[in-house]
């Protein structure tokens, strides 16, 4: 299943609105013969991928993977019955189809004579690559990442507005490498007059990586002349979180990430549409300048969002914090 995940991972940004699933074959004896991850919309699922370069070696052997195979004709036939041509004999998956229309995997199996566990390494695939695809086919809903880096003190720009570099060059890294595993990056038209960004993923030498996440800019502004964004980005003339995300959703956008300002994370957070925080705080102190987030719809201590920390790790010099929202 860690081979799985790896090959889960593998693909996540490529896949949407299919999920980034992996899957690993291994022969009669247990050795891995195949690996796959599922291709871009309309190409084979991760599991076809996988028995095509098992081959006959998946004759009698086992399917692990990420997700319980479809069972159902969409794009492309059933993996359930391309498992059961191939002579696979067990299943192993983590995760339960939580779509409707693709669940029942399992019984197909069943009553052709394979075996399946369910549940293996369950928590780390729904905290992995999985997370952003289980929440949008659970609500219909992009999931959305809130990304920022501040000062120790809870800045994100000194007082005169400079804000490069307060995270490390090793941040900056791990962000230009989530940024190419993206659907989309949202900005506010405030962002793309303050620092005119490109919003692209590049490599350590700049040059472009092969996956480039849509960007997005939010606000009823018209974007400057010459902005890098100006042709290249959708704008959404709204105020409103719940009209941006329905619109990439109806663009097949799965995973965000919300790399806007103050005032569009703020309204983000007021309208409860942010469902994982991911910052980095570098060991520096501003003193003033802007803070990373303002009104979140708080005005008593009562009312705090309270989040629950899921990893905290180095990047470099600075401290790299995931969390999500308690409620």
């Amino acid at each position: 299943m860690v081979l799985a995940i790896a090959e889960s991972e593998r693909v996540r940004g490529t896949t949407s609105p299919n999920p980034p699933v992996g899957c690993v074959i291994l022969d009669r004896s247990g050795k891995a013969v195949g690996f796959g991850g599922t291709q871009p919309p309309g190409g084979p699922h991760a599991e076809i991928m996988a028995l095509k370069e098992a081959g006959t070696k998946a004759q009698g052997g086992t399917a692990v993977v990420t997700l319980e195979p479809c069972s159902h004709y969409g794009r492309t036939p059933p993996c359930t019955e391309a498992l059961i041509e191939a002579g696979i004999k067990h299943v192993i998956h983590a995760i339960s189809d939580p779509n409707p229309e693709a669940a029942g995997g399992v019984a197909v199996l069943n009553e052709a004579g394979v075996t399946v566990e369910s549940g293996l390494m369950r928590h780390e695939v729904s905290q992995g690559p999985l997370r952003a695809w289980l929440h949008y086919a659970r609500t219909g809903r992009p999931h959305v990442t809130w990304k920022y880096a501040a000062s120790l003190d809870g800045r994100i720009a000194a007082r005169d507005g400079t804000s490069q570099w307060i995270s490390s060059e090793a941040s900056r890294k791990e962000v230009h490498d989530m940024r190419a595993k993206l659907d989309a990056i949202i900005v506010g038209t405030n962002t793309v007059k303050k620092d005119d960004p490109a919003l692209t993923a590049r490599d350590a030498d700049g040059m472009p990586l092969p996956h480039q996440p849509l960007p997005v800019v939010v606000g009823m502004s018209d974007l400057p002349d010459g902005a890098k964004l100006q042709h290249t980005a959708l704008h959404l003339r709204t105020h409103d979180p719940d009209e941006v995300l329905s619109a990439l959703a109806e663009r097949g956008v799965v995973d965000v990430v919300l790399e806007g300002g103050p005032t569009v994370a703020g309204a983000f957070w007021r309208a409860r549409r942010i469902d994982r925080v991911l910052a980095y705080i570098a060991p520096a102190l501003l003193g003033d300048g802007p803070a990373a987030v303002l009104d979140v719809g708080v005005s008593t201590i009562t009312d705090a969002v309270r989040l629950t920390v899921e990893d905290v790790t180095m990047s470099g010099p600075d401290l790299r914090i995931s969390a999500v929202p308690q409620n």
